[in-house]
């Protein structure tokens, strides 16, 4: 489904499997990102996809042979709005979720989140300092702003 702020800013969530997806609070946290980041035109989509499919992406893409939560990518030029595609792990967002002893609701915005600042050109350390980032604090200050709201 694609939704624009009334500006030219466009999201669009959708998927391949059959899951219960919070399509209105991801629209949401995708336009926070563009928000902060002052995009007034732009699109964005966000899609969910299975274990196997995420894993393919992620071998064809990055060369790791194995699920991951998030994968974006960036299709706009330098000073043009953004233009980009965010790929979420489903299952892999489950996990993650049960791990951390958290809704899987609040997992999946915080990927989608974090696909965004991707595609806006955020990116953070590998490893241990990851969490630590400057990437990772606006990440999960967006998340709960957006949860915030009535």
């Amino acid at each position: 489904m694609a939704q624009t702020d009334g500006q030219g800013f466009f999201v669009t969530v959708d998927q391949t499997g059959d899951w219960p997806l919070p399509e209105r609070l991801l629209e949401n946290c995708v336009r926070c990102v563009g928000s902060r980041e002052g995009a007034s035109a732009g699109e964005i989509s966000v899609t969910f996809l299975t274990d196997r499919e995420i894993r393919a992406l992620n071998l064809e893409y990055l060369g790791k042979d194995r699920p991951t939560d998030v994968i974006a990518f960036a299709l706009h030029g330098s000073g043009d709005p953004p233009l980009g595609d965010v790929y979420v792990g489903y299952e892999q967002a489950q996990r993650q979720a049960r791990e951390e002893g958290i809704e899987v609701e609040e997992e999946l915005l915080r990927l989608a989140i974090h696909g965004a600042l991707h595609v806006f050109g955020h990116d953070h350390p590998e490893g241990d300092e990851r969490t630590a980032s400057e990437m990772f604090r606006l990440q999960e200050e967006i998340l709960e702003e957006v949860l915030s709201r009535p």
